[in-house]
């Protein structure tokens, strides 16, 4: 009920159209709607693998097949890799220009091509790869997510493939969800920040007329998709409406208006709801409250689990109906092209109004005159820079700056270069565990595609002399085996640990995608936990990498090691970063974008409740009272030491709606060395009608100082970014104190005046 009210609200909202109408995109798009028949307009809704056109090579494409689905089906887009795994750029590009040759001779309509790239041209083999989104979180530099925008639609575009599933912006609160190292991290801020960037850079400046470097973004996964009360993939959500409002959809809301063209659908349900079927987020939330044309796609076969895992529905034609009322404008329907047939039936019966049709068809229409598919299905034009060393360059940077040092016990770090150096671990000599899932293939096949780079070891062993490996613990290769490993070597791992000055153990996770990566523990595995341990015993310095999609619990082992760095998913460069960074060739600057929980039951997040403090001190609050946890959000160490001072408001103590906050800090850097900083600033309510969070991120800069050297960084925060959504649904600043931090220090500000804004979006 608190869901409809607050959609009600918003058809009295009057606001711009998220994305300004062109009348010549419009005019093309209506012509062409007029001229077709309800089986082309039901062909134009449904999206096929590329399997179903698949010839029996599993390499090219069957050419009866290809008569079948466009000229018998009309289908109108196609997504996903033949055999299951990345192909060159050329070979993509043949593949997609046979089914546009199709599409234009039967229907004089383009199909539109969809691919899966998630970091880069994460799905082309001589594609550019870039740091997992977690890593690029942890960068707080939106510069890389632009970097990774850009390169990412232009290779992509090389390929004839003009759409993109991608930026991810699911929050990841849970780091038992196996999909968290897809997103920027947990805050919604920085979340919105990365995600927004991504989608101009992927995009373009304009998103009516996207040109040959750019490419449609499809964000997602509309909308709660991180937090699965069980932590398994797909599974229900339950989140409380105004932190749904407030924090899981301002992602989305900051793509949408910022122009992008479509968006994929969380695949699980919030509060009892399949958001397949939600017509007050799909329908309510999007395209009447954002007044946003752009084109809504199901998730892989989600229309099916409407009747198959949820119940909502009875049967296909049932939820065929209730997903397209509800909202959605392109079924994914991977296998099956009668898909088609049922919304053609639906449509003639009345059950689908074919208002509801023409509106769905108009926005897939309109996407693809967007894309210029109309005047150019294909196109001729050098892609020169496609896998060109500045990306490289970009990648390898984006690298050093997301890797966290996370412990430093005694300086061991960095290292001189003379140490005897055991390498050892699971995750040692492995390209596919910096990679992650999205990486070649959908669980991530790096050292099969790509030898060219370096593993951690092999990069230790291009910079340091006397580097040992014993792995000690390896990973099992069979399907859906990937995160069991196997003891191999424990012993003969500490023996070659005596023989050292310190030792590397490289531990955390093998890599996966979605539902294989679901687990009953986030403990590190016993195996690696007892390599490390035995590691430890021998009295030499450990220093623990940590190569992992999530945080995996290490509470009891990390005070057994000297040095923790995790690298997360840091993809092709990332064990040359690492071997740079611990060698002090370069300084580490990568901070935490999550909480890294200390135990298994008590999983926070930094945005934790003030009720929620173990230390309360009577009739206040202690702001600075920290969860018991192994490492804060933000945290992460350099080589070098920066001083907070002189934090101030520059602008009136007292405030109001309609204001902006102005502030500047001193950040000094008193070290010996050159280092970068993430500045982050938060605010903290002091006493709202709701009980408030502790902080909440309200800004961040990277900045580069010399030693010696002082920068004032400064930060604009408008007052309505200190608003909230009440018990009621509607957002509404307080007044009363906030106290604004940044690097320990503390200012405090006064709102004068309650506002409650009335539309729910302001």
């Amino acid at each position: 009920m608190a869901m409809a009210v607050i959609s009600s609200c918003s058809r009295e909202a009057k606001v711009a159209p998220s994305i300004p109408q062109d009348s010549d995109v419009e005019a093309k798009v209506e012509s062409v709607l007029k001229r077709m028949s309800l089986k082309e307009k039901a062909g134009q809704m449904v999206q096929l693998s590329i399997v179903t056109l698949e010839d029996g090579t599993r390499e090219a494409i069957d050419p009866a097949k290809l008569d079948r689905i466009i000229g018998e089906y009309k289908v109108g887009s196609i997504l996903n890799v033949m055999h299951d795994m990345a192909h060159s750029r050329e070979h993509t590009a043949n593949m997609v220009r046979q089914i546009q040759e199709k599409s234009m001779e039967v229907l004089g309509i383009p199909c539109i091509y969809g691919l899966d790239m998630i970091h880069g041209a994460s799905y082309l083999t001589d594609g550019s790869f870039y740091p997992q989104e977690i890593n690029l979180g942890a960068t707080f530099n939106r510069e890389y997510a632009r970097m990774m925008g850009e390169a990412m639609a232009y290779e992509t575009r090389a390929a004839q493939v003009p759409w993109v599933f991608s930026p991810v912006m699911d929050l990841g609160r849970d780091p038992r969800w196996p999909r968290q190292w897809e997103s920027w991290g947990e805050d919604p801020y920085l979340q919105s920040e990365m995600s927004r960037t991504e989608t101009v850079a992927i995009q373009g400046d304009d998103p009516n007329h996207i040109d040959l470097e750019h490419a449609a973004v499809s964000i997602k996964h509309y909308m709660g998709y991180g937090v699965p009360a069980s932590g398994k993939d797909r599974t229900p959500a339950y989140i409380a409406l105004n932190d749904l409002r407030e924090k899981y959809f301002r992602p989305f809301k900051e793509c949408f208006q910022a122009g992008a063209l479509t968006t994929m659908v969380n695949s699980a349900s919030i509060n009892g709801v399949p958001t397949h079927a939600n017509r007050t987020l799909l329908t309510g939330w999007i395209k009447d409250e954002l007044n946003w044309d752009g084109m809504i796609v199901t998730d892989w076969a989600d229309i099916d689990n409407l009747f198959t895992r949820d119940h909502v529905a009875a049967d296909k034609r049932e939820a065929v109906a209730l997903g397209i009322n509800a909202g959605i404008d392109m079924i994914m329907d991977p296998y099956d092209p009668e898909c088609v047939n049922v919304i053609v039936d639906l449509a003639e019966s009345g059950e689908i109004p074919m208002s509801r049709i023409d509106d769905a068809v108009r926005r897939i229409l309109r996407l693809k005159v967007r894309l210029g598919l109309f005047d150019n299905p294909t196109w001729e034009y050098d892609y020169k820079d496609f896998g060109c060393e500045r990306f490289a360059k970009e990648s390898y940077d984006a690298a050093l700056e997301s890797e966290v040092l996370l412990k430093n016990e005694g300086g061991l770090l960095p290292l001189k270069g003379t140490e005897r150096i055991l390498v050892t671990g699971p995750n040692a000599n492995s390209l596919r565990t910096l990679n992650g899932g999205w990486s070649y293939t959908w669980q991530g096949s790096a050292d099969d595609f790509a030898p060219q780079y370096n593993t951690i070891l092999e990069a230790l062993q291009n910079r340091f002399p006397n580097v040992k490996y014993v792995p000690g613990v390896v990973y099992n290769g069979e399907w859906g085996q990937w995160q069991k490993d196997e003891a191999v070597g424990i012993a003969q791992a500490v023996a070659a640990a005596r023989a050292s000055d310190v030792v590397i153990a490289c531990v955390g996770e093998n890599s996966y995608c979605e539902t294989p990566g679901n687990m009953d523990d986030l403990n590190l595995s016993a195996n690696q936990k007892d390599l490390v341990k035995a590691l430890a015993a021998t009295g030499k310095p450990v220093i623990l990498v940590l190569n992992e999609g999530r945080p995996r619990i290490i509470g009891d082992i990390e005070p057994l090691v000297k040095a923790v760095v995790d690298v997360m998913l840091p993809s092709n460069y990332g064990g040359d970063a690492l071997a740079a960074l611990i060698s002090g060739d370069e300084n580490f600057s990568g901070k935490l974008p999550f909480t890294y929980s200390k135990h298994i039951n008590a999983l926070h997040t930094y945005d934790y409740k003030v009720s929620e403090h173990r230390e309360m001190m009577e009739g206040s609050y202690n702001y600075d009272a920290v969860m018991d946890v192994q490492w804060p959000f933000g945290h992460g160490l350099s080589y070098t030491e920066f001083k907070y001072s002189d934090l101030s408001l520059d602008s009136p103590a007292e405030f109001k709606a309609g204001d902006v906050l102005k502030l500047s800090v001193k950040v000094t850097n008193t070290g010996s060395r050159a280092g970068k900083e993430a500045v982050l600033l938060y605010s903290s309510d002091l006493v709202a009608s709701l009980i408030p969070d502790v902080k909440r991120l309200r800004g961040f800069e990277k900045i580069s100082i010399e030693p010696g050297e002082s920068k004032v960084v400064e930060f604009e925060v408008p007052a309505e970014e200190l608003a909230f959504v009440g018990a009621d649904g509607k957002w509404r600043l307080e007044k009363g104190d906030f106290r604004l931090s940044c690097g320990g220090l503390g200012v405090m500000a006064k709102c004068t005046e309650t506002k409650v804004w009335e539309t729910p979006n302001i």
